[in-house]
């Protein structure tokens, strides 16, 4: 493949989300993955459903969103004959993606020292529930228990007394994202060193790294953050109100653009419960109340085009089938055709990402890298084209 990662062979020892992840954001940017799989069951995402789709509605979408572009085999770890030929392919990989628990790849054969006898070039992402040592090193984890742990359900929902798990497997995926960008840069610092690092990452650290101002506010400021529902836990007017139709989003980040929500709205911007945004977020809930009274009056399609005429931030809520219709969505190349062996042409969500030459390559159809996507593979699919690909390498 090219792309920018078009020279790299990632190994991916990796299963269900936050390792896979890692291994498609490699993918998409060009990076030939092998997916290592056991010959029964293959990872255990496969089995995650519903839904499930296909002739025998046996294959599972939750499997088909985070293991695009790659390569799948099917080997026993446990067997001779499996170490050996994952000892071939460590020596022609560039990184390797594990997330067993603390000790267990160690158990298979594969130490970090081991690993790296075969290949010190080769870039280990290691991805654990609650990091590798440290009092509670060993402890598996699942993304519902690091939300938790990590504090971000005291953040979600709609008040302190409700903790609510955020949608998405946002634990797995912030994990694979950080370890992506680690990768990235162990492969920049390879081209001076010669030598390999290990990456490693966590569930707990993925989420406390994005705690951004609601962990300042307690290492700095003393004070323990708390849920808001759907409100801005220092900013107002910044959330969802009411309107005649349902709900819409208002985002107000300073004076000027308060102004122009209150003129709208037919409020004094500049009575002295309002006029800052200090003094705002100290009244927030009689100014939600105001704002309120006044959107009632009109649908969300009347008040997001005033909104838009204004220069104010302001958004629908939508449900995942808006976005994925959606012609914004589409147009940032966010929507991707792949063909699957089983189930033809198929839609996936596309990478977040885009690169371009200059203004005159600026498709998102190429992205600028030219990496031609494929499909999820069937387990073990591509055993004989890897196999195929290994003794080429080894020459």
């Amino acid at each position: 493949m090219s792309g920018p990662l078009g020279d790299i062979v990632v190994l991916d020892l990796s299963r269900a989300l936050a390792g896979p992840h890692a291994a498609q954001m490699l993918g998409d940017l060009g990076a030939r993955v092998i997916k290592v799989e056991h010959p029964d069951g293959g990872d255990e995402s496969r089995g995650w459903g519903p839904p499930f789709v296909g002739p025998d509605h046996d294959i599972s979408t939750y499997f088909l969103a985070a293991n695009r572009n790659k390569q799948s085999i099917a080997v026993d770890l446990k067997s001779a004959e499996g170490k050996r030929l994952v000892e071939r392919l460590v020596r022609q990989s560039d990184v390797l993606i594990e997330n067993f628990r603390t000790g267990v790849l160690d158990r298979l054969g594969f130490s970090i020292e081991r690993l790296h006898e075969l290949n010190p070039r080769l870039v280990i992402l290691s991805i654990t529930g609650f990091g590798h040592d440290g009092p509670e090193g060993g402890r598996p984890g699942y993304d519902q228990i690091a939300q938790g742990e990590a504090g971000l359900m005291s953040l979600t929902g709609p008040s302190a007394d409700q903790p609510y798990r955020v949608g998405a497997s946002i634990a797995d995926l912030l994990a694979g994202i950080h370890g992506a960008y680690g990768v990235a840069g162990a492969l920049y610092e390879r081209e001076r060193t010669g030598k390999g690092r290990v990456v490693r990452t966590s569930l707990l650290a993925a989420v406390t790294g994005v705690h951004s101002y609601h962990g300042t506010a307690w290492t700095v400021g003393g004070q323990v953050p708390r849920a808001n529902g759907n409100h801005h836990a220092s900013i107002a007017p910044y959330g969802a109100f009411h309107c005649a139709d349902g709900m819409l989003q208002i985002a107000a980040a300073n004076d000027g653009q308060w102004k122009k929500v209150a003129a709208l709205l037919d409020i004094d911007p500049n009575m002295a419960k309002y006029a800052t945004n200090r003094d705002r977020f100290a009244h927030r809930d009689e100014l939600i109340a105001d704002m309120e009274k006044a959107l009632v009056a009109h649908d969300r399609g009347h008040w997001l085009a005033r909104l838009g005429e204004a220069g104010v931030p302001a958004g629908a809520i939508r449900s995942i089938d808006e976005v994925y219709s959606w012609d914004q969505t589409r147009s940032q190349g966010l929507v991707i055709e792949v063909d699957h062996p089983v189930l033809g042409r198929i839609e996936l969500p596309g990478p977040p990402l885009r690169f371009e030459n200059g203004p005159e390559d600026n498709s998102p159809e190429d992205n600028g890298a030219e990496v031609v996507h494929t499909a999820p593979p069937a387990l073990g699919q591509d055993g004989d084209a890897v196999l195929g690909w290994l003794e080429e390498r080894e020459g």
